[in-house]
């Protein structure tokens, strides 16, 4: 069987199956199909009967694309002329920008989604401009945040922003859809991969890490700061291992795990600042790890209570006991006798594994057509927004938890965040005074919140009333967690049969790295992203420590688990659970490399067909970058046109970053200025693209910036504007709203610690 067959022979439980897509998209960009194929869509790619470039772009073994199979799982393939004839049956269409006439397309069709991609977006001056990774990473804000004080910036490893950018695609047309299906509207989507990039990457203006203490990413030092010491990576016996010590009972864990040294025995190292500015705590910390093997670190680690995780290649990430217990690579036959194995899926929905549905397409063939599909669905349309009506009930902490949450609230959901003053969310955590800091209440608007005990049993029976009339359930704790919370889905599903439950984790809900405590920077060591990002023949120059990856990503993949399982709802009546694994969303991103280390393991030659070679050069100035991707020949003589008899790095040397790269844009070549964050929102493109909006806080005196809007849509309204919550700032509203209690009872409450509210400060 071919591309979709497979998901339909195995059953019709997958959510998007009777979704029918014509994928236009090439090259990278395709993997924005392949989510809904994953998920059970039918999934057609039109290309010329030939086939198109990307078949023989990137990573190739034997003639195959490696990079191809990557981004097509699961799709069939038709020739470009019976584009218009698919397009009558079809539901979305996702296409490169001018592929089609989008008036003319729509008007014929207008209950279709169209996303349009392009590296800049449909309109405004940087319409034609030319993108790559690189570029995308100097015009996010993200490469002024990698790399080493006093040295150059250093672009990450492989295609992330691209992939990140991706999954951006996926989530809004998936949200588009949605909207479809309750108004029989379709709608344009105007997509940019820069937009992409700056929103699920690691987006300046959104939520950030504890360890950042509330402070926003636009108020760094001018260079790159020196901030390994908050994720500390510290050499022992066979390597080297990272930790993190950010509350203060993983601190206490490490007190003890140093023997309990009087240096440190003061109280106030419980402070994560103190402990920051001690000059002699990080070389205390490598003593202890010096007689150690990476193994033993963990073990001890662990134990404890201070997370801990050995900084491994990728080789020796892809054959850890967990990625073999959670069975998350799968073999793929590529043709001419040869296999490989590939990331078999982001998502689990009811504990199974929504993977690879079937192989990358062969050649175009014009007898292909749609699958049957069963009768139609219509979700209730209530309200102007996407889930106006659905409850949700959010217990997400830090990065991935407040995402997953705003994503849903920004689209007109009712998100509650469930808090406790015992066990405080740590994005809450602020170098400032007053009750909110600036990156919570970017990542944290549009919902409110409520103080509740679980470990009161009455705490526990106001949580199970609410859980009655609740959509959608949003943790990610690690494992065990929720079953000790009465949190897991046998629980909630006895008390509501409709409810669904996002479980998202640093390694997923199984195996024996279920139960680690786990943080980005962590994931990336055990995943085998940070020993990629360092300067080349460094071994200690790891440089990712300020980055959140992949926690903004990850935060989407839940986000389209609770979309496919609210469209499987409507035709079961039933909802489900979702499970999400941090590091298998980072491996997935490298799922080319993945193939080509088995490959060439196996015997089997891997070339890299791609060319194109980015570098980052110096420009006038104090610290002053700009980015060039070099593709073919071309560019090499457009660049010699330009500087004459220099080379590039004395050229760039006399040039302004951005007359440089307006120099060299206009000449047909990528090139991008670093920007730092605090550039983003003065910048002409983001400007053009009404990217940004500017927005007050009752308990922040200066206005924050946030991102406007998920992407440029015709249909898709505006976010809300509403102020993220204080802590337990909504808790008597909502126990009155949504179980009637009285202020009497709420005041009891109160009394017995089952609920917390807010009380405001006094004034003198």
């Amino acid at each position: 069987m071919a591309g979709n067959d497979v998901a339909n022979a195995v059953g019709d439980d997958r959510p998007l199956v009777g979704l029918r897509l014509v994928d236009g998209a090439t090259g990278p960009m395709a993997a924005i199909a392949r989510h809904f194929a994953e998920l059970g869509a039918d999934v057609i790619r039109i290309e010329p009967e030939e086939g198109a470039a990307d078949r023989h772009a990137g990573s190739r073994c034997d003639g195959v694309s490696l990079d191809f199979v990557a981004a097509n799982l699961g799709k069939r393939a038709a020739p470009i002329d019976r584009a218009e004839t698919l397009l009558a049956g079809a539901d979305i269409l996702i296409a490169p920008r001018d592929a089609f006439d989008i008036d003319m397309l729509r008007a014929r069709h207008p209950a279709l989604v169209v996303l349009s991609v392009s590296d800049f977006g449909d309109t405004g001056r940087f319409r034609d401009w030319t993108g790559s990774d690189a570029l995308f990473h100097a015009l996010s804000g993200e490469l002024s945040r990698s790399g080493i004080p006093g040295r150059p910036p250093l672009l990450p490893p492989g295609q992330l922003a691209i992939a990140c950018a991706v999954v951006q695609a996926a989530y809004v047309t998936l949200v588009a859809y949605w909207q479809a299906l309750k108004t029989g509207q379709g709608d344009h989507l105007d997509f940019s991969m820069l937009d992409g990039t700056a929103q699920a990457l690691d987006p300046g203006y959104g939520i950030g890490g504890s360890a950042a203490g509330g402070v926003l990413a636009s108020k760094l030092p001018r260079g790159r700061p020196d901030v390994r010491f908050m994720y500390p990576i510290l050499a022992c016996k066979d390597g080297f291992v990272r930790l993190c010590v950010l509350a203060p009972r993983q601190w206490q864990g490490m007190f003890e795990w140093m023997g309990r040294p009087e240096e440190f025995a003061d109280p106030s190292f419980n402070k994560m600042p103190v402990r920051f500015q001690s000059t002699t705590l990080l070389p205390a910390m490598a003593r202890l790890f010096a007689d150690k093997t990476r193994l033993q670190a963990e073990e001890e680690g662990q134990r404890f209570g201070v997370p801990t995780a050995a900084v491994l290649t990728l080789e020796e990430a892809l054959e850890t006991e967990q990625m073999v217990a959670r069975q998350f690579f799968k073999t793929v036959d590529l043709g001419n006798g040869l296999d490989a194995l590939f990331p078999d899926g982001v998502l689990e929905l009811d504990g199974r594994r929504m993977g690879i549905a079937g192989p990358a397409p062969a050649l175009p063939s014009p007898d292909v057509e749609w699958h049957p599909r069963p009768n139609p669905i219509h979700p209730s349309n209530d309200g102007d927004r996407p889930f106006e009506g659905l409850k949700v009930l959010d217990f997400g902490v830090i990065v991935v938890g407040a995402e997953t949450g705003r994503l849903l609230a920004d689209q007109g959901a009712d998100v509650v965040k469930i808090e406790s003053s015992a066990f405080p969310d740590g994005s809450r955590q602020s170098r400032s005074t007053g009750p909110i800091s600036p990156t919570f209440a970017t990542g944290h608007r549009n919902r409110r919140s409520l103080g509740l005990d679980l470990r009161h049993p009455k705490g526990k029976e106001l949580l199970y009333r609410l859980v009655r009339d609740t959509d959608v359930v949003l943790t990610n704790f690690k494992g065990g967690t929720l079953k000790t919370l009465g949190l897991d889905y046998e629980t909630l599903k006895a008390i509501n049969p409709r409810t669904i439950v996002v479980d998202s984790s640093a390694f997923g809900p199984t195996g024996p790295w279920s139960r680690r405590m786990g943080y980005g920077p962590l994931v990336r060591a055990s995943s085998g992203l940070t020993v990629q990002w360092r300067y080349p023949g460094e071994a200690d120059s790891f440089s990712d420590a300020l980055t959140v990856y992949p926690d903004h990503v990850a935060g989407r993949i839940g986000a389209i688990g609770v979309i496919g399982l609210l469209i499987r709802r409507l035709k079961t009546n039933k909802g489900g659970q979702i499970s999400v694994s941090q590091s298998e969303v980072m491996l997935s991103h490298m799922a080319a490399r993945i193939a080509a280390t088995g490959l060439e393991r196996a015997g089997h030659p891997v070339i890299d067909a791609d060319k194109a070679q980015s570098a980052v050069y110096a420009c006038a100035g104090d610290d002053e970058w700009c980015v060039v991707t070099i593709r073919h020949d071309g560019d090499e003589q457009a660049i010699a046109k330009v500087i004459g008899a220099q080379t590039l790095t004395e050229w760039m040397a006399q040039q302004a970053p951005r007359d440089a790269m307006e120099t060299l844009q206009a000449a047909g070549v990528p090139a991008a200025a670093m920007l730092r964050v605090s550039d983003l929102p003065g910048f002409d493109y983001y400007t053009e693209r009404g990217f940004f909006r500017q927005s007050m806080h009752p308990h922040i005196s200066e206005p924050l910036t946030m991102e406007a809007s998920p992407v440029r849509s015709i249909r898709l309204p505006a976010p809300p504007d509403r102020p993220a919550p204080v802590f337990a700032e909504h808790t008597a509203d909502l126990l009155n709203e949504r179980l009637g209690l009285s202020r009497a009872e709420i005041e009891e409450l109160l009394a017995a610690k089952v609920i917390e509210e807010f009380v405001p400060p006094t004034t003198t």
